[in-house]
């Protein structure tokens, strides 16, 4: 098995930071590291454990550089899970790692159940509106996903997860600025085979997935996979008793490989999913207003949402792809790589923000996108010299349409329409050089041209249904357009040449040290959102007209990753720092008449021009007896704006606002310990291993905006108060499963809780307080308890 991750980067300037240094080096030299989630190639450590042999334990071989190593010997921050233990403890999706993988935040987005939200270190992007960039890339088998609707979906088809921490761009196809979480999908078995997975749940749970390969003839290998997720509501509407929070999701893949001969090897493969569950509406905070004020409800998972249809069509996700890949070995030290897919997702999404059976703010909306992609890759591993260079290509468009209905008794509502093109290639290089058998360096660049078009254009309707675009087409223009631009009129191009430095050291057999600083890039964009007459954070239509500013990092990562007794004790330390430049940050601000009355809203996006970024990491895994084991993470993070100009509320004068921001989805502390017990246990005369698991993870304070304090702009403070009403305040989490398994693994049999205690914690939310007073907020998933099975055959 192998996982693919990436060296990280991320630095130390401080005499804080050198001091964490110096307690991470002594932590792991002595054993005492705190650490976790490392990953078991097809669960092969934990049947060494309980077999008794030492020999393979934990040794995961990964392809963080394109080349097969162990785990322990990759210079970067990598975490990798592999497809057999996800199976095991029966994880849902990669949310789920945010509690196993150092500051990392991988949620589901608000609205829908297969939309990602993803943070790594501080960096990421909430808003899934058409025109920002991720600033985790999300990859599925090398094929980087451009848009975050259809992202996350539940796992049923891998051979692993991997999650790099840091900026990637010298190894990797897209250029991302915070790290990369990637779907590994497994290869087809070389005899015919049968898979049954069937999970039977806390409400109204029923998975089914069917697995099935075989060969056709001595070179081609043909399979496919198709599974069903479903369960009903946490909650309920109680207008008009619909399911929220529920799930139905089906999803297929398809795939054939060929190998004429040892050398070629070809994929292809296809996949769909379709989530048809019942729009995720929000809890609402806030009193409804008069003269229909209602109090909130006593179910946190319930809602008096009532926008169920977008131009007659129900909430629906769609995602689906198809690549081919090609890898010829050359000679025995070269390979080259063909990477060619094309995706697309459309997304109906009927969002309820005030959360209320009134009609008061509501957003019907529609996304879709397409992208095309291709990478060519060249390989090379001699013995002193490794490495790899690419090129890159992608044309994505991105589209989406809205309307604003906030003003029931009128009829009003604010279509806003974008249409965003996106062109970039990439050249990329990334070269290791061993100058001992002990000490090697590491030279990386990649230079990268984004061009990025849009057509924007927002404008009120008169219509109790809403605009045209929407499917009412009977409503009315309210006057002349906000925002009506071409994307001959939107157009720009961002250049950058991002390198990359580093070094190894292998101090001892048992430990090794690495230092690497790079630079991470993200184009420069367009406000979606854009009112070129209501936001004075643009002044003129010019400044809207360039967009914001490329996002731009510096990381410099120190670590020290360390092996012991054989492979039974294995700790992970490192440090970071970065410095974070021109960070794109969304929002939106009401926009009023002479009278002070809401007209409606306009979009802000704004360059936060300064950041510091530097935390800790460390991660552990131990075996401590041949059936006992433990794993362990600890990290820590400190993010700060450093500078944030915003425009005051005339428009007169730049204010700086970064002392009163927090970085959104960001804890400053995060940990969590697993244990694990094995121990031999036959059923009806099979024999077998029987584990027992526990798991409690922490997280500190958590904000999901940016504004905290007062900033002395009142177009922003305003919107303190309901920011501050959905931070979430620190929160444990804990789990617990037993899992059988027969000894020739043909048969697996478990029983599995979550979130145990049954905590109730935000994990999103919408901070409209402007628009009647409305806030709602998202929960995390309550207590839920699964029993699983999986039969092969």
């Amino acid at each position: 098995m192998h996982a693919s991750q990436h060296p990280l980067y991320t630095p130390v300037r401080s005499a804080p930071i050198r001091s964490a240094i110096s307690i991470a080096v002594l932590l792991t030299l002595y054993g005492g590291g705190i650490g976790a989630a490392q990953a078991q190639e097809d669960g092969a450590a934990g049947a060494s454990a309980a077999s008794g042999s030492k020999e393979d334990i934990s040794k995961v071989v990964v392809t963080a550089r394109r080349r097969a190593e162990l785990i322990q010997d990759v210079p970067g921050a990598v975490t990798a899970l592999s497809g057999a233990e996800i199976e095991k403890q029966a994880l849902p999706d990669i949310t789920a790692l945010t509690e196993r993988v150092p500051n990392t935040t991988l949620k589901t987005s608000r609205g829908t159940n297969t939309t990602l939200t993803a943070f790594i270190r501080g960096i990421g992007q909430q808003d899934p509106v058409a025109g920002y960039e991720q600033g985790v890339g999300i990859y599925l088998d090398d094929v980087y996903l451009a848009r975050p609707q259809g992202a996350l979906t539940d796992i049923y088809d891998l051979d692993r997860i991997e999650v790099l921490r840091g900026p990637q761009g010298t190894l990797y196809g897209r250029n991302t600025i915070g790290g990369a979480v990637k779907y590994v999908t497994r290869r087809l078995a070389a005899q015919p085979m049968v898979d049954v997975k069937g999970k039977l749940g806390k409400f109204g749970e029923k998975d089914a997935v069917l697995k099935a390969s075989t060969p056709v003839t001595d070179i081609l290998r043909i399979g496919g996979t198709i599974a069903t997720f479903n369960r009903d509501g946490f909650g309920r509407n109680v207008v008009n008793g619909h399911d929220n929070y529920d799930k139905d999701v089906k999803a297929a893949r398809v795939s054939a490989e060929l190998t004429p001969n040892g050398d070629l090897f070809v994929r292809f493969a296809s996949d769909r999913t379709v989530d048809d569950s019942e729009p995720r509406q929000g809890y609402r905070l806030t009193a409804g207003p008069a003269p229909a004020s209602v109090a909130p409800l006593s179910g946190l998972y319930d809602t008096r949402a009532n926008l169920y249809s977008v131009e007659d069509h129900k909430q629906q996700v769609i995602n689906q792809g198809s690549s081919l890949l090609v890898e010829y070995t050359i000679a025995p030290t070269l390979t080259v790589k063909s990477i060619s897919a094309i995706r697309k997702s459309e997304s109906h999404a009927p969002i309820d923000f005030d959360s209320l059976e009134t009609t008061l703010f509501e957003a019907p909306t529609v996304y879709s996108d397409n992208q095309k992609s291709q990478e060519f890759q060249l390989t090379y591993t001699g013995s002193k010299l490794q490495g790899v260079a690419g090129v890159y290509y992608m044309k994505a468009n991105a589209f989406n349409k809205f309307d604003v209905l906030y003003n029931a008794a009128a009829g009003l509502s604010l279509l806003t329409y974008d249409d965003i093109d996106t062109k970039t290639w990439a050249a990329y290089a990334d070269a290791s050089y061993s100058l001992t058998d002990t000490f090697h360096i590491d030279v990386g660049g990649r230079w990268t041209d984004d061009q990025r078009s849009a057509r924007i254009f927002k404008a009120s309707y008169l219509g109790l249904k809403g605009s045209p675009p929407l499917g009412n087409t009977a409503a009315i223009q309210f006057g002349p357009a906000n925002t009506d631009m071409s994307k001959d009129q939107l157009d720009r191009t961002d250049k950058k040449f991002t390198p990359k430095l580093g070094i190894g050291w292998k101090l001892a057999p048992e430990h090794n040290v690495y230092a690497t600083w790079a630079k991470g890039f993200k184009g420069g964009m367009f406000d979606p959102r854009m009112d070129l007459g209501g936001n004075p954070n643009s002044t003129t239509s010019l400044a809207k007209r360039r967009g914001v500013d490329p996002e731009e990092v510096s990381s410099v990562e120190l670590g020290l990753k360390s092996s012991m007794n054989g492979g039974r004790l294995q700790t992970n330390a490192a440090v970071f720092y970065t410095d974070y430049k021109n960070v794109q940050i969304p929002g939106s601000i009401a926009t009023y008449d002479a009278s002070g009355n809401v007209t409606g809203f306009a979009g802000t996006l704004t360059n936060a021009g300064k950041a510091k970024i530097d935390g800790l990491e460390l991660e552990a895994i131990a075996y401590l007896t041949n059936q006992l084991s433990l794993s362990a993470m600890y990290s820590h993070i400190d993010a700060k704006y450093k500078q944030w100009l915003v425009s005051n509320a005339a428009g007169t004068a730049l204010v700086d606002i970064a002392g009163s921001t927090e970085f959104q989805n960001t804890p400053k502390n995060a940990a969590n310990i697993s244990v694990n017990y094995d121990w031999p246990f036959g059923v009806m005369g099979r024999s077998g291993t029987l584990s027992l698991t526990n798991s409690v993870a922490y997280k500190s304070k958590v904000y999901q905006t940016e504004i905290a304090r007062a900033t002395g702009v009142p177009t922003l403070d305003v919107t303190i108060p309901g920011n501050l009403m959905l931070a979430q305040g620190g929160y444990g989490l804990w789990d617990a499963g037993l899992v059988w398994s027969s000894a020739d693994r043909k048969l697996q049999v478990g029983l599995h809780g979550r979130n145990l205690l049954d905590k109730r914690y935000k994990v999103a939310g919408y901070n409209f307080s402007t628009f009647f007073n409305s806030v709602t907020t998202f929960y995390g998933d309550p207590r839920t308890v699964l029993a699983t099975v999986d039969v092969k055959f």
